[in-house]
């Protein structure tokens, strides 16, 4: 009776490999940050400052608009084939620029940054893949994009004074 023999590449697997990496990592960085609380149309506040506690909020809007740009089309990246993912690299790229571009006031500065090394790494870590890297390059790449990208969602909690609870092994009657 012949047998079936399923051989995997060594560049099969590292592809394999690296999409689902980046699959679990842009799931756990979706799942695990806290949702921002929506605005009304027009704010009332007496106050020009973007930094006060009521502005926050929607001056935290758009540069969260663009990472969630991001992370969208880098998810698109971990189910693309490898010969397509230039396109999906510029694509980054431009969100990227769009980031770097737009104005903040200081109190944003910290999110900002951890907001550019998360998309700098992540871009970096595609292009290295699409290079050839070894696997430990693009493990490294992930982790600390993910890192990065942690850092991020923990900045925004802070700005807007979000008090994250403990997840329970029980859930609430």
């Amino acid at each position: 009776m012949p047998s079936l023999n399923f051989v995997i590449m060594p560049d099969m697997l590292k592809k394999i490999v690296l999409y689902l990496f980046l699959l679990i990592l842009l799931i756990m960085s979706a799942c695990g940050g806290q949702p921002i609380a929506t605005q009304p149309e027009v704010l009332t506040t007496n106050t020009n400052d973007p930094c006060s506690s009521e502005n926050l909020p929607t001056t935290v809007q758009g540069l969260n608009d663009l990472m969630r740009e991001f992370d969208n089309a880098a998810q698109l990246a971990s189910s693309t084939p490898a010969q397509q993912l230039p396109d999906i690299i510029s694509n980054l790229q431009r969100i990227r620029r769009e980031a770097e571009d737009s104005q903040i006031p200081t109190c944003l500065g910290a999110l900002k940054t951890h907001q550019l090394n998360h998309m700098n790494l992540m871009i970096q870590t595609l292009i290295a893949f699409v290079g050839g890297a070894s696997q430990e390059e693009l493990n490294a790449g992930l982790e600390n994009a993910r890192k990065e990208h942690d850092l991020y969602s923990l900045e925004i909690v802070r700005l807007l004074g979000i008090t994250l609870a403990p997840l329970s092994a029980t859930p609430p009657p």
